[in-house]
């Protein structure tokens, strides 16, 4: 079973930028269909990337433009680098697989997998 461990949250002023890391063990990111998500108490899971083995991309509309996801598959790592950072982004995010019969290219927050214990991130306007 993959695990995943996010890395690079914290605490920015509206406008900054920030590269999350996610580093995977056990499966590869190369061919897996690997998500980001953001939960914020009280709402529901959104997923804003996802990217597939084949390195093709979907985004949420809250994000597209400002985000960006991105393997390194010599390191076995996952990246979103957030760019004009707004406080609507503030939430925990985190990396995940999604189950391999589920189409990837999705948005909707079902069948996502293993996930790490989520990396912080906080916008300040």
């Amino acid at each position: 079973q993959v695990q995943l461990v996010e890395s690079g949250g914290g605490s920015v002023q509206a406008g900054e930028s920030l590269r999350l890391s996610c580093t995977a063990s056990g499966d590869t990111v190369s061919t897996s269909c690997m998500n980001w998500f953001r939960q914020v108490p009280g709402k529901e899971r959104e997923v804003v990337a996802a990217v597939d083995g084949d390195g093709r991309a979907v985004y949420a509309d809250s994000v597209k433009g400002r985000f960006t996801i991105s393997k390194d598959n010599a390191k076995n790592t996952l990246y979103l680098q957030m760019n004009s950072l707004k406080p609507d982004d503030t939430a925990l995010y985190y990396c995940a697989t999604r189950a391999r019969h589920m189409r990837c290219l999705s948005l909707y927050p079902v069948g996502l997998t293993s996930w790490g214990q989520g990396t912080q991130v906080t916008v300040s306007s």
